[in-house]
Formats: C-alpha cells, sequence, structure tokens
C-alpha cells in the first residue's frame, strides 16, 4: 500500500509529526514500513507564470516566453509543445542544480537570450505524468510567484510504502491508514462527509432501473453522471504516477484515485450498454452465473461485470462525453475468497481488494467521486440512487475491563482503551461500568473475539509501553496432558541432538503441486486454504519429508557433505485433521573429512541409519514395506514396528529425487509422534543366573525374509529364550541361490544356571520348527 505524506494529511492532520516520526508509528502499530521516498527538489526553482508567448523567429519548435518569477520578468526560450500564455509553471532560475547536474546558466538558443529553463515533470525529479511541462491548476494551492518549489508541501513530499498482513484489507486505502494514526496519534479524522443538494436535478430512476431476485449477498449503490469536458487536476495526476497506476481515460483514472483514497470500490459503465436503441430507461439485472457469483447483465443477456471479480472490456467507458452508471459495491472478502478458490475464475485489477476487505460505506466513495467530478468539469449529476443491500448482523464482543488486563498483564486506563476503540471505528456507546459492549465495524472482519480485541489495544498501545513484569509462579500439579505432551516433545528433541542431527523448522504450509507430485494426500478442496499467504505455500502439509528434502538441498548447496536434520511438527490429513509426526533425515557422508578416514569418509547407509534412529527412539523391528508416496526407494524401505505397532516408514530417498535436490545418499524416516513410547520407567525383576549366548547359522534361500523366520520361532514357546537377534548374512558360490544367516540366541533362567543339555534342547525346538515350517536348517 503506497501513501504519500500529503494524501494522509487530508484525511488527518499531521502538523508537528515528522515523517521520521511517521514510519516508526507505522512499524509499531503493525504497518510495516518498506520503503521511504523523498521528493527533494532543489533551490532556486520556482513558481513562475508566463504572460507572453510567440514563436522563435528562427525555430519552429522553440517559443520566446515571457515569464513572471514574482521578483521580475525573465525571457526564456521554451520547445515544449504544451507551452501557452497564461500557464502557471515551474522555472528553474540561474543557478539551479538539477537533479542530473544540470546547472542553469544564461545560454543563446539559435540567437535569442534565455534565462532560465521551464521544467517538466521529470525534470525536477517527479514521476512522469504529464507530456511537456508542468503545467499547475487550482488544485495546487498557495502557489506564490517566485517561491521555490521545495517549500511547497505537495513537491516537498515524502512517498511511503506499506506492507500489510493479508488481515488488514481495512488499510488498503489512505483513509484507512489515516484512521490508525487516529488511534496512535488520539487525532481525529478530518470531517469528509460530502453535503449534496439534489434540489432541480433530475432522478436517476428516469434512466434507470435494476432488477434482482436476492441481495445475492453483496452491497452496490448506483448514481449516474453526464459527463462533459472532465479534465483531472494536476494533483490527481500527480498522485495516480506516485502510486504508479493511470487509465486511458480521465473518468477511470478518477475512479482509481477515489478507490484509492476512500476504499470503495468503484466502476464506471457505459449508459447505452444496458438499454436498446431507442430506450431512454437503462435496466441492469442482476442475476447468478454458474459459479455462484453476482453479474450485472444487460437486458440484452450482455455481461457488464462479475461483481467484485472483474469488468468485461464491453462494458467500459471509451467516450470522453457521455451518460455513465457509477457503481459502488462491496463483498464480504470471506464469500468471495471462498467461491474464486472454489471456481478460480480470471479476475481484474480490483478483485485484490475487493478480497481482502474493501470499504463498506459506499456513499462516501460515491460522493468523494461526484464531488470531484463537479469540481473538475462542466457534468450534470442525476439526483437520488439506486441500491442494494444485503443482510448483515452486526458482530458484538463484550469483554470486561479485568479480562483485557489479565490477558495483557498490565492495567491499561479505561479512557485510553475506550478513546483507542472509538479512534478505530469500534462503537463502545452501549457499555457499562467496566464491561465494554463492543460494536465491531464492518470493514474490520478480522476481529471475532474478545483476543483480537485485545490484540489491537496492545498493538496500539505499543508492547514498548507496557511495563514488563516478572511471571508470578504458583505451584500446581505439572503432570497434566499439556505438561507430559511437552516434557515428551523437549525430550525426544534433545535425544535427537544428541544423536547429531539439527533442528529444522517450517511453515505448516507447503506447496501442493510439489506434493502431489509426490503422491501425498492433500486436504479436499472444501476445506482447502482460502487466501494462501503465496502460491508454494498453498495448502497445510501432510507430512514434514518435503520439508526436510529442502532444507537438505539448501545445505548441500551451501557446501555441506554431511547432513543430519530432524523436525517435529503438525501435519495434516485430507480432512484437515491434525496429527504430530517427527521425522529424521541423514545425507552424505556419516562424518566430516579428516585425517582418520584419509580425507574419505564413508556415506551413510540402511544399517547405520536404523541405528541412528535407535539411539533417538529406542529398540523397534523393519518390516519390509513400500511406501505410498514416491519419494522413496522400493527396495530399500521399511515400516518400523514397536510391539506390534507399526508407528513409522524408513527408507532411502529414491536416486531421482536426490537428484532433484542435488544430495547425496539419503535417508529418511517419518514417525506418529503420539505412538513414541513415553511414561513412567517399570522396573522389572531380572535373573540374577547367567546368561547363555548361542548362535545358529541357517542355509535358507536368498528371496526369503528374516520376518519369515523371526515370526516361525516367535510362535513357538522356548524354554528360557530371552531374545534372539540376526549377527550376520554370508553367501558365496558354493551356495547357490541360498545364503548363510547367523542369529544369535539369548538364554537365562530365572532358576538356576543353564547346562549344555538346557541350551541344545532349547536350539533342536528351533531347529524343528524352522525345518518343519520354512523347510531350512543348518549350514553344514
Amino acid at each position: 500500500m503506497i501513501v504519500t505524506r500529503s494524501w494522509l494529511n487530508e484525511w488527518i492532520d499531521l502538523e508537528g509529526i515528522t515523517t521520521d516520526d511517521l514510519c516508526k508509528t507505522f512499524n509499531s502499530i503493525g504497518l510495516e514500513v518498506e520503503r521511504l521516498q523523498t521528493y527533494d527538489i532543489p533551490s532556486k526553482i520556482i513558481f513562475g507564470r508566463i504572460l507572453e508567448c510567440k514563436k522563435h523567429p528562427d525555430a519552429d519548435k522553440l517559443n520566446l516566453c515571457k515569464v513572471d518569477i514574482g521578483t521580475s520578468v525573465r525571457q526564456i526560450v521554451c520547445g515544449a509543445s504544451n507551452v501557452r500564455e497564461g500557464l502557471t509553471v515551474v522555472v528553474a532560475t540561474i543557478g539551479a542544480k538539477m537533479p542530473g547536474a544540470l546547472v542553469i546558466k544564461p545560454v543563446k538558443l539559435r540567437g535569442i537570450e534565455s534565462e532560465g529553463m521551464i521544467c517538466s515533470a521529470t525534470e525536477i525529479g517527479l514521476p512522469d505524468f504529464m507530456d511537456g511541462i508542468i503545467e499547475i491548476d487550482e488544485s495546487v494551492q498557495n502557489t506564490k510567484l517566485g517561491s521555490d518549489v521545495n517549500e511547497h508541501p505537495l513537491f516537498k513530499d515524502d512517498l511511503i510504502e506499506i506492507e500489510l498482513t493479508a488481515n488488514r484489507g481495512d488499510c488498503l486505502s489512505i483513509r484507512g491508514i489515516a484512521r490508525d494514526l487516529s488511534a496512535a496519534y488520539n487525532r481525529p479524522l478530518k470531517n469528509t462527509i460530502i453535503n449534496t443538494s439534489e434540489d432541480k436535478r433530475i432522478g436517476i430512476g428516469r434512466i434507470l432501473n435494476l432488477s434482482h431476485d436476492e441481495s445475492h449477498g453483496i452491497n452496490l449503490r448506483y448514481k449516474a453522471i453526464n459527463i462533459d469536458k472532465l479534465i483531472l487536476p494536476f494533483v490527481i495526476k500527480l498522485r495516480l504516477a506516485q502510486i504508479d497506476e493511470s487509465k486511458k481515460s480521465a473518468i477511470l483514472s478518477l475512479m482509481l484515485y477515489v478507490t484509492h483514497s476512500s476504499g470503495v470500490i468503484l466502476r464506471a459503465y457505459e449508459h447505452d450498454f444496458f438499454k436498446n436503441e431507442n430506450d431512454q430507461v437503462a435496466k441492469i439485472e442482476l442475476r447468478e452465473d454458474k459459479h455462484g457469483f453476482a453479474c450485472v447483465m444487460s437486458i440484452n443477456n450482455k455481461k457488464a461485470s462479475t461483481v467484485g471479480i472483474i469488468q468485461e472490456d464491453e462494458s467500459f467507458v471509451n467516450f470522453e462525453d457521455g451518460i455513465v452508471l457509477v457503481e459502488a459495491s462491496y463483498i464480504p472478502p470471506d464469500i468471495i475468497s471462498k467461491k474464486m478458490q472454489e471456481s478460480k475464475i480470471k479476475a481484474g485489477s480490483l478483485y485484490y481488494k475487493t478480497s481482502r476487505g474493501s470499504e463498506p460505506e459506499l456513499n462516501r466513495g460515491l460522493d468523494y467521486f461526484m464531488k470531484l467530478v463537479e469540481m473538475n468539469s462542466s457534468s450534470s449529476i442525476y439526483g437520488g440512487v439506486i441500491e442494494l443491500c444485503d443482510n448483515y448482523e452486526e458482530v458484538i464482543i463484550s469483554i470486561t475491563k479485568d479480562e483485557i488486563d489479565n490477558i495483557i498483564g498490565a492495567d491499561i486506563d479505561k479512557t485510553v482503551v475506550t478513546k483507542l476503540l472509538q479512534n478505530l471505528g469500534f462503537n463502545t456507546s452501549k457499555s457499562q461500568g467496566d464491561t465494554y459492549v463492543i460494536s465491531v465495524p464492518r470493514y474490520r472482519h478480522d476481529i471475532k473475539n474478545k483476543q483480537d480485541i485485545v490484540e489491537e489495544i496492545v498493538r496500539l498501545v505499543g508492547i514498548d509501553n507496557i511495563e514488563s513484569k516478572p511471571f508470578e509462579l504458583i505451584e500446581e500439579n505439572r503432570l497434566e496432558e499439556d505438561y507430559i505432551w511437552y516434557k515428551k516433545r523437549t525430550i525426544y528433541r534433545h535425544k535427537a541432538a544428541q544423536s547429531g542431527f539439527f533442528e529444522s523448522i517450517h511453515f505448516v504450509f507447503d506447496e501442493k503441486k510439489v506434493l502431489k507430485s509426490y503422491r501425498f494426500d492433500c486436504v479436499i478442496e472444501e476445506k482447502a486454504l482460502l487466501n494462501p499467504i503465496v502460491n508454494t505455500l498453498d495448502t497445510l502439509r501432510p507430512t514434514l519429508l518435503t520439508g526436510l528434502l529442502k532444507a537438505a538441498s539448501s545445505n548441500a548447496k551451501n557446501g555441506y557433505s554431511s547432513i543430519k536434520l530432524f523436525e517435529v511438527g503438525s501435519v495434516f490429513d485430507k480432512e484437515r485433521k491434525e496429527s504430530v509426526k517427527m521425522s529424521m533425515l541423514f545425507s552424505g557422508a556419516i562424518e566430516q573429512d579428516s585425517i582418520r578416514n584419509f580425507g574419505k569418509p564413508s556415506k551413510i547407509n540402511f544399517a547405520l541409519f536404523v541405528q541412528k534412529i535407535s539411539d533417538i527412539i529406542g529398540e523397534f523391528e523393519l518390516s519390509q514395506s513400500e511406501t505410498t508416496h514416491s519419494l522413496s526407494n522400493k527396495y530399500q524401505s521399511a515400516k518400523i514396528i514397536v510391539d506390534g505397532d507399526i508407528i513409522g516408514e524408513m527408507f532411502r530417498v529414491h536416486p531421482s529425487v536426490e537428484n532433484s535436490y542435488d544430495l547425496d545418499v539419503t535417508y529418511m524416516c517419518e514417525l506418529d509422534f503420539e505412538k513414541l513410547s513415553f511414561g513412567l520407567k517399570v522396573a522389572h525383576k531380572i535373573s540374577k543366573y547367567q546368561a547363555s549366548f548361542k548362535d545358529l547359522s541357517l542355509i535358507m534361500p536368498k528371496s526369503m525374509r528374516y520376518e519369515e523366520v523371526k515370526t516361525v520361532i516367535d510362535s513357538i514357546d522356548v524354554d528360557n529364550l530371552v531374545r534372539f537377534y540376526p549377527v550376520d548374512k554370508y553367501s558365496d558360490e558354493s551356495l547357490g541361490d541360498n545364503m548363510s544367516l547367523s542369529i544369535r540366541f539369548v538364554l537365562q533362567s530365572e532358576i538356576k544356571t543353564l547346562q549344555e543339555d538346557d541350551i541344545n534342547i532349547a536350539m533342536d525346538t528351533i531347529l524343528s520348527a524352522v525345518n518343519s515350517k520354512l523347510g531350512i536348517g543348518l549350514r553344514k
């Protein structure tokens, strides 16, 4: 949002406030200043008036001008096409140093003395908004001949560009920004209400009818005007150039100016568009299209515009004189944004303001526009207005003084609170005692609850102006669910950090296009984000994996050869149900290059990655499986199982994905954080007798998975068997399609030291089971 100091001053008195103070105030109240530009016009550039203008005797394109500069009359040769007698102009006098370093000196042009230069806008450092020299008109007040231009507030101006958050559509106008300043400085807005007389004016009903079946949830107001000799004044041309906006016709440019100034969305239509050739009365029909948008239609079924979205080219005003219908519109931003998200039709330039929240007080914009037209043309305005209003249910919020103080943590004076809210446009007239009954203005669609009200108070009081207080700690039972959840999260984060992983934190938003390319299920369209921050963050993330890949890619591009990252955060399923995941990534070398590894450290592998994850979450089992997404290498992926429950997945990233992110060998896992163990540690009695270890080397087909062997051993009752696990795998040509798998068994009795016979019986039981069920046996 771009504002200028002089433009703001039309809505609020800024006397005594420097531009630096203004910028500091903007930043403190949440309106972040992104850019400040000062128009610094050099000295010795003054206002003058052309008393006489005639052709140069020796040059067709030059003119000899007698220019009154207040203290004297100077002869200046000028080649501008628009130079003429009677103009008030900007004159660079002798000795003036122009922005391009040119110094004005007396010169002869084709033998004629010239004592200065009549300037164009760009020559004095202003935007290029006028062909030829500057023509000062009545819109620029207090232009005393001979006075320095850089002393005039319109020329000695500051341009401020403000970065607004998506919810502050009420500040997408000069008046909206001034309203926040009114609260910040406790200065009233200037009275801009325009009282117009409708006497002796032809009623609009004689030339326009509006028909509709329902309100369609929108507000519309129409006025009519017979445009005649409309000329844009200097001030409006300059300000439109400063905000980088312009239109082909004067009426459209004026509308753009009023919209930027007041916040009201205005459109102009040709009167003839809505009527037949021989009719006097135009007829507008409001209909709903197939997408549910309200459309302005002619009696010939031609669309003029989709309200709040876009105007059709055919209905634009393409003349400078004639009857024009002026429309002011308002649609609640949540309604239009939701429909637009569902349909995604083509939108015009004003849709951004409509979708963020435009000014609902339509008369303010319409009357301001009509006033400017009357001041700058010979146009005649039709009396009355044709309107369509929706049913609006006022938002009322009740909050007590104690609630405000408790949330803020400080005692804010009641008078200060009341004044702030009133200056922001909130109605507090129904408040009683220490209870505020607050009516929220319609333009503040972002205010929904008590916390929003308190946030407004803190924003304008200033966080730095609220006295800091130490926390008052009251001992309570800490072992509540929230504390336990926090403690669990903290412990696992610390475990990951102790294992060498670095925490990576990302937005809960991600790019839908990328997620779908890897076959992740995104939030369904009915529950999708209405107003994404940017296109690359347009959905709630269903996984932490893509965020870690992006972070790893950035680290790799910065020269890191060993990358270990983790994140604990929220993800969302397609129904927008929230859950918490923990994900880890290990890419590249297992350690930094050093003398110990001869400068060639080994790459991460599946076994080492499994050990790293085990160091963080404890013991688990793996079961070969394929992931539902396409990030993984299907030959190196597995389910992670704890106590028979699947808690996550582990895999090597597919080589094509590694290449797309410029990564070396990379392994990842994602865990259901809620299923990770956390609770009181329970002590179990252990045997005081010595444990015995016995290895069996089984010959089995290479195609047989260890999981099959484990399932068989788990299914039989083996006395004194505590645990077992694979320790070695071997194959060579002599084994053919078979391999040797060595399994270590740990046996221990609760009542005695095991003898050799006890151990042999247990081993025989195991061998018999795997032989009968799997057809495998000992290696010879």
